[in-house]
Parts: C-alpha cells; sequence; structure tokens
C-alpha cells in the first residue's frame, strides 16, 4: 500500500478485509517493547483515508478484543491504530507480568506511550488527515486526561464506557495502593484492593451468574472474556496506583477546564453499566465538561447495554453510530 512501509498482512478473516501493519515501539517505561497495530483498507491509497482512528483499550484486556470494530471503522476508509499498554496483551515479555504497572510515574508512562503512537501515525499517514482518539473503560480516562495534556493534533474524541469516580474514593484507593506497594512491592496483587475497583462492580448486578456479568449482556462474551489467559488478571497495587491517579485527576474541574473548547467529544456508554453508574456519571463527565465551556460534547446511552457495548450483541448499532457522528463532526469542522 502507498504510503504504508513496514511488516504487513492482507487479512479478510473475521468479516471485513484490512491491511494489517505492526508498529510497535518501545515505551517510556525504557525496557518495554509495546505490540501496537494499524489497520488500514486494502483497496485504497493513503491519501484516500478519511481519518485516523486511535483506539485506547480498557484495563485487563487488550487490542486483540477490538479486531472487528477495527475492521469496521477500515470497511468505511478509516486507518485504525491501537497498542496494548505495558502489563497488557503482547507488550508483556511473559504472562506473569500481566496488570504489572508501576507506581511510580505509571500514568505518565501510560500517556506517553499514547503519545508516542499518535505521533507514529501523524509521521507515517498524510499530515492532513484529520485525528480521533477512541477510549474504552480505563482507556476513556487515559484519553480524558490525555486531551489537557497533548489537545493538539486531534479533530475529536469518543469516550466510551467511561464514569465519574468520587474524589474521596480516587483519592482512599491510591493512599492503600502507594500504601501496600511500600509495604509488600508494587506486583503485590490485593484482593482487598480490588474489591474497591473492579470487584465492585459486579455486585451491582442483580443475580449475577459470574464476577465478569457486568461486562455484557451476551453470557458468551462473558465466558470468552472469563476463558481467555489476556484478560481479567489482577491488576497490582502499582497498577491500581496509577489508575486512581488517573481517575483523581480527570474528576477535578481544573482538568475539564484545560479541555480545548472547540474539540468535539461523543460520550457513549450502556445504560446497564456500572462504571458509568448506569447512566448518571457518564451524564456528571458531560456537564462536567460543558460547564468548563466545551462547545460540542454529545452523550448517547443505549438502553439494556452493560459496559462492553462493542462486543453486545447490537454492536453493529454502536458502530453505526460511531461512523455517523464522526461523519456529522467532520463536515460540520469543514463548513
Amino acid at each position: 500500500m502507498e504510503g504504508m512501509p513496514g511488516a504487513t498482512r492482507n487479512d479478510s478473516s473475521g468479516g471485513d478485509a484490512a491491511i494489517v501493519s505492526q508498529v510497535g515501539f518501545r515505551s517510556f517505561d525504557g525496557h518495554s517493547d509495546i505490540n501496537a497495530l494499524l489497520w488500514t483498507p486494502p483497496n485504497i491509497l493513503a491519501h484516500q483515508l478519511r481519518a485516523i482512528i486511535q483506539i485506547a483499550h480498557g484495563m485487563e484486556e487488550y487490542i486483540g478484543r477490538y479486531e472487528e470494530f477495527a475492521r469496521f471503522l477500515c470497511s468505511q476508509g478509516f486507518a485504525v491504530c491501537a497498542h496494548d499498554y505495558i502489563g497488557h496483551g503482547g507488550s508483556v515479555a511473559d504472562e506473569s507480568e500481566l496488570s504489572c504497572i508501576p507506581a511510580r510515574q505509571g500514568k505518565h508512562i501510560l500517556l506517553e506511550d499514547m503519545h508516542t503512537l499518535h505521533m507514529h501515525m501523524k509521521a507515517r499517514l498524510p499530515e492532513n488527515l484529520p485525528y480521533i482518539l477512541f477510549g474504552h473503560s480505563m482507556g476513556s480516562f487515559l484519553v480524558r486526561s490525555y486531551i489537557t495534556h497533548y489537545p493538539e493534533h486531534l479533530d475529536a474524541v469518543i469516550i466510551c464506557g467511561t464514569g465519574q469516580q468520587p474524589p474521596a474514593l480516587s483519592k482512599m484507593g491510591n493512599l492503600l495502593a502507594r500504601f501496600l506497594a511500600a509495604v509488600r512491592g508494587e506486583e503485590y496483587r490485593s484482593t482487598f484492593l480490588d474489591n474497591m475497583g473492579v470487584g465492585a462492580y459486579s455486585k451491582r448486578i442483580d443475580n449475577p451468574r459470574t464476577s465478569f456479568d457486568w461486562l455484557s449482556v451476551d453470557e458468551a462474551v462473558v465466558d470468552a472474556y472469563i476463558a481467555d489467559p489476556l484478560c481479567g488478571v489482577l491488576f497490582t497495587v502499582g497498577g491500581y496506583a496509577a489508575l486512581t491517579d488517573l481517575t483523581g485527576e480527570i474528576a477535578s474541574a481544573a482538568s475539564a477546564e484545560k479541555v480545548p473548547k472547540d474539540l468535539p467529544v461523543f460520550l457513549i456508554a450502556g445504560a446497564l453499566d456500572p462504571v458509568g453508574d448506569f447512566g448518571k456519571g457518564v451524564e456528571q463527565v458531560a456537564d462536567q465538561l460543558r460547564n468548563a465551556g466545551v462547545l460540542s460534547v454529545d452523550v448517547k446511552l443505549y438502553d439494556g447495554l452493560r459496559h462492553e457495548i462493542l462486543n453486545e450483541p447490537s454492536r453493529q448499532e454502536v458502530y453505526r453510530d460511531v461512523v455517523e457522528w464522526i461523519e456529522g463532526t467532520l463536515c460540520r469542522e469543514s463548513m
């Protein structure tokens, strides 16, 4: 493909065809090799692409779970890129490193790796292409922080499956995580701490079949997640220190004030998602952005869906809504 150097494969498996390129890089942590992929439509040249969409995945999972979504976006003329964070997926040298993130500078490393991929894509693809960030769950938290630190070269953001953690809860979790990291080591895994975090979500689902029912109403999706050795590995206390650094930052009004006023934002979530407090937390994020002066903030909550709306039975509706919103946003910006 013109303008797409590097190792590639033309792969039509899993539905929509795509050219998949490896675009890995060295993490900001100085030693991890980051697994990153670029999906591009197989039958168009680089200068014919409509936009670049960078996906940020959730915690305790990896970019391979976004393959179907990436291929759909390719079928609509978009280039798509994503990377596994440190401690996730193909960015670990050994499975024992899964969910390991350093307590010191963990949040900074995650943001810098996101920025590295962004810069790689800006250098690799045509300079005038619109650039869109899409973040799910923990990725939504990272995107909300990223747009306050690196707002340049962004044309829109899509925030999926987000929530608004109470600052006091983030502070309490952060203090506990850092105390445990100092006493037991940052790679210690605390079920007590996890029960305050991810483990709390299952308690908000009526009559759960498994502890991961909060992810999806589709039992097959839940079972596949549980069976996947790269998913659901308990975060270390170092990981929780980084995560609560992140949730504490983005919940503040001061953080929202740093978001560019002209940056279009689309918040999407399942109405039955406990991460977003069944829609209430999503609306709180939207209100916070609007109160900070962000001019275009759209929200859509999907009735009957839980956390992973990209994997729910009606996911094609979500896919189409994402593309329609992007098309409408880019058209408005070009007027």
